[in-house]
């Protein structure tokens, strides 16, 4: 069995049998990380930052969540709309009047929370580069019309997602998503989670590597990058991509990290013993904003405001395989970050689920 370091209480002994056995069949390195109640109860990791398997997973390891970034950049939209400077109901426009260009008067700050807004993507092709200018990407998704009218579909806001909300949170808070985040959410908390990574912390980061069966020219946009264009693994390795704000894709942090933020919205709104929210403002997290066909996706989908919502539990995951789930009835959140990455379109990939699921052993 695979060393994993860290702690855990003996009711959750199961996570840390769970992530030994990923790291001996499937994981180069990951972290996972419990919470119930807003007390940690796992806080683990293993493995290696590299191939060569010669520099171990520590204790401040972070890596690049990919997508499992939207559950963190959501909860900031929230904690506005809790303090009562984000009303979700608003038009976009009222925050940001030059939204209101190209007939999109009607989409709500909810149409964006929950990937209903009709602006999925852009028009053409685009790569990594196009997003480092937060200024030209909002601009270009403020003067875009909507594919559908907004909050009679869904269809997942892949990477606008970020734009989106962030440039509401920056309209609002006068900070962007990243300064936001660490001001008002990981500063408070001590929670090891960043959007737009200060060159301090490059040396505790691992690096993502691509499926066995890919090169590092692997693309969320598909097999062929050439002419769809997306995020690729070699992108995600580059000081560029760190340092850019990109929040529906470019977190970076600990499973530690994650579940500590998250945790507040399963423990009525407090985490670490700080107040981020009320307790009726983590509601619209896991509330059913839409349920249906996902345009994008193509398949059937449940979104909250910026979540996920399975069945009793919420949150989302990112490509490649991280995972944070949160469970509000068992008052649990559950988080998982790795630096092997699987293809979704051609590997079955429970790696997060099977650490959720020794979490509920640890309840039972």
């Amino acid at each position: 069995m695979a060393d994993v370091q860290g702690t855990y209480t003996k009711e959750f002994s199961a996570v840390a049998e769970a992530l030994s056995k990923l790291l001996d069949t499937q994981d180069l390195g990951a972290s996972a990380a419990v919470f119930v109640d807003g007390e940690q109860v796992a806080d683990i990791w293993g493995g290696y930052v590299d191939t060569e398997r010669s520099v171990p997973w520590e204790h401040d390891t972070i890596v690049n969540v990919m997508s499992t970034t939207k559950p963190i950049t959501a909860l900031c939209a929230l904690i506005l709309a809790d303090r009562g400077l984000l009303d979700l109901s608003a038009p976009v426009s009222t925050y940001w009047p030059e939204f209101a260009a190209a007939g999109k008067q009607s989409v709500l700050v909810r149409h964006l929370l929950s990937h209903t807004a009709g602006l999925p993507d852009w028009p053409g092709r685009i790569v990594a580069e196009d997003l480092y200018d937060w200024s030209a990407v909002t601009e270009l998704l403020a003067a875009m019309p909507t594919q559908w009218e907004p909050g009679t579909a869904a269809g997942y806001h892949s990477i606008t997602f970020g734009f989106l909300v962030g440039e509401v949170v920056r309209r609002v808070s006068g900070r962007s998503l990243g300064r936001f985040l660490a001001e008002e959410v990981a500063g408070p908390l001590g929670a090891d989670f960043h959007i737009g990574l200060a060159a301090q912390d490059d040396h505790r980061v691992a690096r993502l590597y691509p499926p066995s069966s890919h090169g590092d020219d692997f693309s969320s946009a598909g097999p062929d990058y050439a002419s769809n264009g997306g995020i690729r693994v070699k992108d995600a390795n580059t000081e560029a991509w760190r340092r850019a704000e990109i929040p529906a894709a470019n977190g970076f942090g600990t499973a530690r990290g994650i579940a500590l933020i998250q945790s507040a919205l399963t423990n009525g709104g407090m985490a670490g013993g700080v107040r981020l929210l009320s307790e009726k403002g983590c509601e619209p997290a896991w509330h059913v904003e839409y349920s249906g066909q996902d345009r994008v996706l193509g398949q059937q989908t449940t979104y909250g405001m910026g979540f996920g919502v399975w069945g009793g539990t919420f949150g989302w995951g990112g490509w490649g395989g991280s995972l944070v789930m949160n469970d509000p009835k068992s008052r649990m959140t559950v988080a998982y970050a790795m630096n092997q990455m699987f293809d979704p379109r051609g590997q079955q990939d429970s790696r997060g689920l099977s650490i959720a699921a020794a979490a509920y052993e640890g309840l039972r």
